[in-house]
Protein backbone atom coordinates (compact mmCIF):
# COMPACT_ATOMS: atom_id res chain seq x y z
CA UNK A 1 0.00 0.00 0.00
CA UNK A 2 2.64 2.33 0.98
CA UNK A 3 4.51 1.47 -2.38
CA UNK A 4 1.09 2.30 -4.59
CA UNK A 5 1.30 6.21 -2.42
CA UNK A 6 4.72 6.70 -3.18
CA UNK A 7 4.51 5.91 -6.82
CA UNK A 8 1.37 8.53 -6.96
CA UNK A 9 3.32 11.12 -4.82
CA UNK A 10 6.20 10.45 -7.41
CA UNK A 11 3.48 10.54 -10.42
CA UNK A 12 1.73 13.68 -9.71
CA UNK A 13 4.61 15.83 -9.57
CA UNK A 14 5.63 15.12 -12.55
CA UNK A 15 2.09 15.92 -14.32
CA UNK A 16 1.57 19.06 -15.90
CA UNK A 17 -1.36 21.30 -16.04
CA UNK A 18 -1.11 24.05 -19.17
CA UNK A 19 -4.77 23.88 -20.21
CA UNK A 20 -8.27 23.06 -18.73
CA UNK A 21 -8.80 20.13 -20.79
CA UNK A 22 -5.49 18.69 -18.93
CA UNK A 23 -6.97 19.57 -15.79
CA UNK A 24 -10.11 17.62 -16.51
CA UNK A 25 -8.20 14.70 -17.13
CA UNK A 26 -6.28 14.94 -13.90
CA UNK A 27 -9.40 15.60 -11.93
CA UNK A 28 -10.81 12.13 -13.77
CA UNK A 29 -8.00 10.35 -13.21
CA UNK A 30 -6.92 11.25 -9.34
CA UNK A 31 -9.81 12.67 -7.58
CA UNK A 32 -12.84 11.03 -9.56
CA UNK A 33 -15.03 8.22 -7.91
CA UNK A 34 -13.52 5.83 -10.20
CA UNK A 35 -10.19 7.83 -9.36
CA UNK A 36 -6.56 6.34 -8.26
CA UNK A 37 -7.30 7.83 -4.74
CA UNK A 38 -10.70 6.46 -4.56
CA UNK A 39 -9.15 2.90 -5.26
CA UNK A 40 -6.88 3.77 -2.44
CA UNK A 41 -9.16 4.22 -0.41
CA UNK A 42 -10.91 1.35 -0.86
CA UNK A 43 -7.85 -0.72 -0.73
CA UNK A 44 -7.70 0.96 3.54
CA UNK A 45 -10.16 -1.46 4.57
CA UNK A 46 -8.15 -4.58 4.10
CA UNK A 47 -4.71 -2.66 5.97
CA UNK A 48 -4.14 -4.54 9.02
CA UNK A 49 -5.20 -2.65 12.24
CA UNK A 50 -1.56 -1.96 13.38
CA UNK A 51 -0.79 -0.39 10.02
CA UNK A 52 -3.87 1.54 9.56
CA UNK A 53 -2.24 5.03 11.44
CA UNK A 54 0.78 5.42 9.45
CA UNK A 55 -1.38 4.15 6.26
CA UNK A 56 -3.95 6.52 6.65
CA UNK A 57 -1.69 9.49 7.32
CA UNK A 58 0.52 8.83 4.17
CA UNK A 59 -2.94 8.54 2.50
CA UNK A 60 -4.43 12.34 3.74
CA UNK A 61 -1.49 13.58 3.19
CA UNK A 62 -1.43 12.23 -0.63
CA UNK A 63 -5.01 13.30 -1.23
CA UNK A 64 -4.38 17.21 0.11
CA UNK A 65 -1.46 17.26 -2.23
CA UNK A 66 -3.78 15.93 -5.13
CA UNK A 67 -6.40 18.51 -3.99
CA UNK A 68 -3.70 21.32 -3.19
CA UNK A 69 -2.53 20.56 -7.10
CA UNK A 70 -6.03 20.77 -8.63
CA UNK A 71 -6.96 24.04 -6.66
CA UNK A 72 -4.28 26.05 -7.49
CA UNK A 73 -3.96 25.30 -11.73
CA UNK A 74 -7.46 25.66 -11.74
CA UNK A 75 -7.55 29.08 -10.31
CA UNK A 76 -4.85 30.34 -12.68
CA UNK A 77 -6.62 28.71 -15.81
CA UNK A 78 -9.98 30.57 -14.78
CA UNK A 79 -7.63 33.98 -13.78
CA UNK A 80 -6.11 34.00 -17.58
CA UNK A 81 -9.37 32.71 -19.29
CA UNK A 82 -7.80 30.76 -21.67
CA UNK A 83 -6.76 27.01 -22.40
CA UNK A 84 -3.33 27.99 -22.58
CA UNK A 85 -0.37 29.77 -20.58
CA UNK A 86 0.52 31.42 -23.82
CA UNK A 87 2.28 34.35 -22.41
CA UNK A 88 -0.55 37.24 -24.00
CA UNK A 89 -1.23 39.66 -22.32
CA UNK A 90 -5.25 39.37 -23.02
CA UNK A 91 -5.55 42.91 -21.98
CA UNK A 92 -4.66 44.57 -24.50
CA UNK A 93 -6.69 45.79 -27.44
CA UNK A 94 -7.67 43.13 -29.94
CA UNK A 95 -6.55 43.74 -33.69
CA UNK A 96 -9.57 45.42 -35.48
CA UNK A 97 -11.93 43.08 -37.66
CA UNK A 98 -11.97 44.66 -41.09
CA UNK A 99 -15.60 44.35 -42.09
CA UNK A 100 -16.16 44.08 -45.90
CA UNK A 101 -18.56 45.72 -48.81
CA UNK A 102 -21.23 45.00 -50.58
CA UNK A 103 -20.19 45.42 -54.31
CA UNK A 104 -21.53 49.26 -56.35
CA UNK A 105 -23.95 47.10 -58.79
CA UNK A 106 -25.12 44.94 -55.89
CA UNK A 107 -26.29 48.17 -53.81
CA UNK A 108 -27.84 49.95 -57.09
CA UNK A 109 -29.74 46.66 -58.09
CA UNK A 110 -30.99 46.48 -54.51
CA UNK A 111 -32.04 50.46 -54.44
CA UNK A 112 -33.60 50.08 -57.90
CA UNK A 113 -35.52 46.94 -57.08
CA UNK A 114 -36.72 48.19 -53.35
CA UNK A 115 -37.97 51.48 -55.72
CA UNK A 116 -40.05 49.75 -58.11
CA UNK A 117 -41.05 47.37 -55.00
CA UNK A 118 -43.22 50.51 -53.76
CA UNK A 119 -45.34 50.48 -56.59
CA UNK A 120 -46.56 46.86 -57.11
CA UNK A 121 -43.52 45.73 -59.30
CA UNK A 122 -42.60 42.17 -58.92
CA UNK A 123 -39.09 41.08 -59.33
CA UNK A 124 -38.51 37.85 -62.29
CA UNK A 125 -35.61 36.13 -63.51
CA UNK A 126 -34.56 33.99 -65.98
CA UNK A 127 -31.96 32.20 -67.99
CA UNK A 128 -28.88 33.80 -69.71
CA UNK A 129 -29.02 31.58 -72.55
CA UNK A 130 -31.84 32.02 -74.68
CA UNK A 131 -33.19 30.79 -78.30
CA UNK A 132 -33.36 32.71 -81.01
CA UNK A 133 -37.36 33.22 -80.53
CA UNK A 134 -37.32 34.63 -77.03
CA UNK A 135 -34.01 36.88 -77.78
CA UNK A 136 -35.28 38.45 -81.33
CA UNK A 137 -38.04 37.16 -83.19
CA UNK A 138 -40.91 37.71 -80.49
CA UNK A 139 -39.48 41.30 -79.88
CA UNK A 140 -40.27 42.13 -83.40
CA UNK A 141 -36.82 42.00 -84.36
CA UNK A 142 -36.66 40.88 -88.51
CA UNK A 143 -34.16 38.54 -89.85
CA UNK A 144 -31.55 41.21 -90.95
CA UNK A 145 -31.68 43.47 -87.69
CA UNK A 146 -28.31 44.34 -86.72
CA UNK A 147 -28.79 43.10 -83.32
CA UNK A 148 -28.62 39.57 -85.10
CA UNK A 149 -25.23 40.30 -86.55
CA UNK A 150 -22.05 38.22 -84.92
CA UNK A 151 -20.16 41.37 -84.10
CA UNK A 152 -23.11 42.06 -81.84
CA UNK A 153 -24.09 38.89 -80.72
CA UNK A 154 -22.30 35.90 -78.65
CA UNK A 155 -24.08 32.96 -80.59
CA UNK A 156 -23.34 29.32 -79.13
CA UNK A 157 -22.37 27.12 -81.60
CA UNK A 158 -24.92 23.78 -82.10
CA UNK A 159 -22.63 20.17 -81.66
CA UNK A 160 -24.80 18.73 -84.63
CA UNK A 161 -24.87 21.73 -86.62
CA UNK A 162 -22.83 24.96 -87.55
CA UNK A 163 -26.22 26.62 -87.04
CA UNK A 164 -26.45 28.63 -83.77
CA UNK A 165 -29.60 28.33 -82.50
CA UNK A 166 -28.97 29.94 -79.10
CA UNK A 167 -27.27 32.75 -77.73
CA UNK A 168 -25.92 34.36 -74.53
CA UNK A 169 -28.81 36.95 -74.15
CA UNK A 170 -28.26 40.31 -75.24
CA UNK A 171 -31.13 42.06 -73.10
CA UNK A 172 -33.58 41.03 -70.07
CA UNK A 173 -35.94 41.49 -72.63
CA UNK A 174 -36.35 37.29 -73.20
CA UNK A 175 -37.56 37.06 -69.97
CA UNK A 176 -40.51 39.71 -70.16
CA UNK A 177 -41.35 37.55 -73.07
CA UNK A 178 -41.32 33.98 -70.96
CA UNK A 179 -43.29 35.95 -68.80
CA UNK A 180 -46.06 36.91 -70.90
CA UNK A 181 -45.99 33.89 -72.44
CA UNK A 182 -46.70 31.57 -69.07
CA UNK A 183 -48.99 34.42 -67.70
CA UNK A 184 -51.88 36.47 -67.97
CA UNK A 185 -52.44 40.40 -67.29
CA UNK A 186 -51.65 42.48 -65.46
CA UNK A 187 -48.30 41.86 -65.04
CA UNK A 188 -46.21 44.27 -62.98
CA UNK A 189 -42.85 43.10 -63.24
CA UNK A 190 -38.66 44.39 -63.28
CA UNK A 191 -36.48 41.72 -64.55
CA UNK A 192 -32.54 42.67 -63.52
CA UNK A 193 -29.86 40.67 -64.84
CA UNK A 194 -26.55 40.48 -66.63
CA UNK A 195 -26.46 40.19 -70.49
CA UNK A 196 -23.64 39.82 -72.61
CA UNK A 197 -22.37 42.05 -76.12
CA UNK A 198 -20.15 42.02 -78.42
CA UNK A 199 -18.00 45.39 -77.62
CA UNK A 200 -14.94 46.73 -77.73
CA UNK A 201 -13.93 46.42 -73.58
CA UNK A 202 -12.93 50.10 -72.74
CA UNK A 203 -13.65 53.25 -69.84
CA UNK A 204 -17.71 52.73 -71.42
CA UNK A 205 -18.37 49.79 -72.74
CA UNK A 206 -18.01 45.77 -71.39
CA UNK A 207 -18.77 42.53 -73.31
CA UNK A 208 -20.93 42.33 -70.32
CA UNK A 209 -22.64 44.05 -68.09
CA UNK A 210 -26.23 43.84 -65.98
CA UNK A 211 -29.67 45.79 -66.78
CA UNK A 212 -33.15 45.93 -65.13
CA UNK A 213 -35.77 46.28 -67.69
CA UNK A 214 -39.69 46.67 -66.55
CA UNK A 215 -43.19 45.65 -67.83
CA UNK A 216 -46.63 46.84 -67.28
CA UNK A 217 -49.07 45.17 -69.00
CA UNK A 218 -53.27 45.44 -68.48
CA UNK A 219 -56.30 46.91 -69.48
CA UNK A 220 -56.25 50.50 -70.49
CA UNK A 221 -52.84 50.89 -69.98
CA UNK A 222 -51.33 54.70 -71.21
CA UNK A 223 -48.16 56.89 -71.82
CA UNK A 224 -49.15 59.19 -69.30
CA UNK A 225 -48.74 56.11 -66.88
CA UNK A 226 -44.95 55.39 -68.01
CA UNK A 227 -44.23 58.85 -67.84
CA UNK A 228 -45.37 58.99 -64.09
CA UNK A 229 -43.73 55.90 -63.54
CA UNK A 230 -40.54 56.98 -64.67
CA UNK A 231 -40.43 60.11 -63.51
CA UNK A 232 -41.11 58.47 -59.68
CA UNK A 233 -38.11 56.05 -60.30
CA UNK A 234 -36.18 59.28 -61.24
CA UNK A 235 -36.86 61.16 -58.23
CA UNK A 236 -36.49 58.65 -55.66
CA UNK A 237 -33.19 57.19 -57.11
CA UNK A 238 -31.35 61.14 -57.85
CA UNK A 239 -33.57 63.06 -55.68
CA UNK A 240 -37.31 65.19 -55.12
CA UNK A 241 -36.10 67.76 -57.43
CA UNK A 242 -35.32 65.27 -60.37
CA UNK A 243 -37.35 66.29 -63.85
CA UNK A 244 -37.02 63.82 -67.06
CA UNK A 245 -37.30 64.62 -70.24
CA UNK A 246 -38.24 62.34 -73.42
CA UNK A 247 -36.83 62.13 -76.18
CA UNK A 248 -38.30 60.42 -79.68
CA UNK A 249 -36.19 57.34 -80.37
CA UNK A 250 -36.69 53.59 -82.53
CA UNK A 251 -36.81 50.10 -80.63
CA UNK A 252 -38.36 47.15 -82.67
CA UNK A 253 -40.26 46.13 -79.77
CA UNK A 254 -41.95 49.72 -78.31
CA UNK A 255 -43.98 52.13 -80.22
CA UNK A 256 -43.66 54.76 -79.42
CA UNK A 257 -40.23 54.43 -77.80
CA UNK A 258 -38.54 57.52 -75.99
CA UNK A 259 -34.72 57.95 -74.33
CA UNK A 260 -35.14 59.21 -70.74
CA UNK A 261 -32.79 61.95 -69.70
CA UNK A 262 -33.36 63.24 -66.11
CA UNK A 263 -31.61 67.13 -65.14
CA UNK A 264 -27.81 66.49 -64.22
CA UNK A 265 -27.88 66.34 -60.33
CA UNK A 266 -24.49 66.87 -60.27
CA UNK A 267 -24.17 70.52 -61.38
CA UNK A 268 -28.00 70.98 -61.14
CA UNK A 269 -28.30 71.55 -64.94
CA UNK A 270 -26.51 74.10 -64.94
CA UNK A 271 -23.44 72.56 -67.28
CA UNK A 272 -20.65 70.37 -66.88
CA UNK A 273 -18.62 67.49 -67.98
CA UNK A 274 -21.10 64.86 -66.92
CA UNK A 275 -23.87 66.44 -68.84
CA UNK A 276 -21.47 67.88 -71.54
CA UNK A 277 -22.76 71.31 -70.98
CA UNK A 278 -26.48 70.46 -71.65
CA UNK A 279 -27.88 70.10 -68.12
CA UNK A 280 -29.49 66.43 -68.92
CA UNK A 281 -28.05 63.06 -68.96
CA UNK A 282 -29.41 60.02 -70.58
CA UNK A 283 -30.60 57.15 -68.07
CA UNK A 284 -32.85 54.63 -70.22
CA UNK A 285 -34.96 53.74 -73.11
CA UNK A 286 -38.55 53.37 -72.75
CA UNK A 287 -42.11 53.24 -75.15
CA UNK A 288 -45.15 51.16 -75.16
CA UNK A 289 -45.22 47.93 -75.89
CA UNK A 290 -45.45 47.43 -79.83
CA UNK A 291 -48.87 45.45 -80.39
CA UNK A 292 -47.12 42.64 -82.68
CA UNK A 293 -44.80 41.92 -78.91
CA UNK A 294 -48.10 41.27 -77.59
CA UNK A 295 -50.04 39.27 -80.50
CA UNK A 296 -46.58 36.82 -80.28
CA UNK A 297 -47.21 36.13 -76.73
CA UNK A 298 -51.02 35.44 -77.28
CA UNK A 299 -52.26 38.37 -75.50
CA UNK A 300 -54.63 40.69 -76.85
CA UNK A 301 -53.79 43.56 -78.12
CA UNK A 302 -57.12 45.16 -78.67
CA UNK A 303 -57.82 44.67 -75.29
CA UNK A 304 -54.59 44.94 -73.35
CA UNK A 305 -51.87 47.18 -73.76
CA UNK A 306 -48.10 47.97 -71.68
CA UNK A 307 -45.27 50.04 -71.15
CA UNK A 308 -41.68 48.75 -70.77
CA UNK A 309 -38.60 50.58 -70.25
CA UNK A 310 -34.50 49.26 -69.73
CA UNK A 311 -31.55 50.92 -68.33
CA UNK A 312 -28.00 49.63 -67.26
CA UNK A 313 -26.90 49.28 -63.94
CA UNK A 314 -23.65 50.14 -64.18
CA UNK A 315 -24.89 53.88 -66.29
CA UNK A 316 -26.91 53.77 -62.64
CA UNK A 317 -24.18 53.58 -60.43
CA UNK A 318 -21.34 55.19 -62.80
CA UNK A 319 -23.89 58.47 -62.88
CA UNK A 320 -25.01 58.12 -59.09
CA UNK A 321 -21.24 57.50 -57.88
CA UNK A 322 -19.29 59.38 -60.39
CA UNK A 323 -17.21 56.37 -61.63
CA UNK A 324 -15.49 57.12 -64.73
CA UNK A 325 -14.52 53.65 -65.79
CA UNK A 326 -16.53 50.77 -65.78
CA UNK A 327 -13.90 48.59 -66.05
CA UNK A 328 -13.93 49.43 -62.26
CA UNK A 329 -16.34 47.11 -61.76
CA UNK A 330 -15.34 43.89 -62.72
CA UNK A 331 -11.71 44.27 -61.51
CA UNK A 332 -12.39 43.65 -57.64
CA UNK A 333 -9.70 46.32 -56.85
CA UNK A 334 -9.98 46.48 -52.97
CA UNK A 335 -9.54 50.25 -52.50
CA UNK A 336 -12.42 50.82 -55.18
CA UNK A 337 -14.87 48.26 -53.63
CA UNK A 338 -13.65 49.64 -49.89
CA UNK A 339 -15.46 53.04 -50.81
CA UNK A 340 -19.09 51.56 -50.65
CA UNK A 341 -18.92 50.47 -46.85
CA UNK A 342 -21.37 53.16 -45.80
CA UNK A 343 -23.40 53.06 -49.17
Amino acid sequence: MKEKIDHLLVEIEKVEIKTKEHLEDFRLKYLAKKGALTALFDDFKNIANEERKEVGKNLNELKNKIQDKFNQYKEKLEDTGDNTYSGVDLTKPSEPIVFGSRHPISIVRGQIVEIFSKIGFTVKEGRETEDDWHNFSALNMHEDHPARDMQDTFFIKAEESNRSSHVLRTHTSSVQIRVMENSKPPIRSIFPGRVYRKENISARAHCFFHQVEGLYVDENVSFADLKQTLLYFAQEMFGANTNIRMRPSYFPFTEPSMEVDVTCFICNSKGCSICKGSGWVEILGCGMVNPKVLENCKIDSKKYTGFAFGMGIERIAMLKYQINDIRLFYENDVRFLTQFKSA
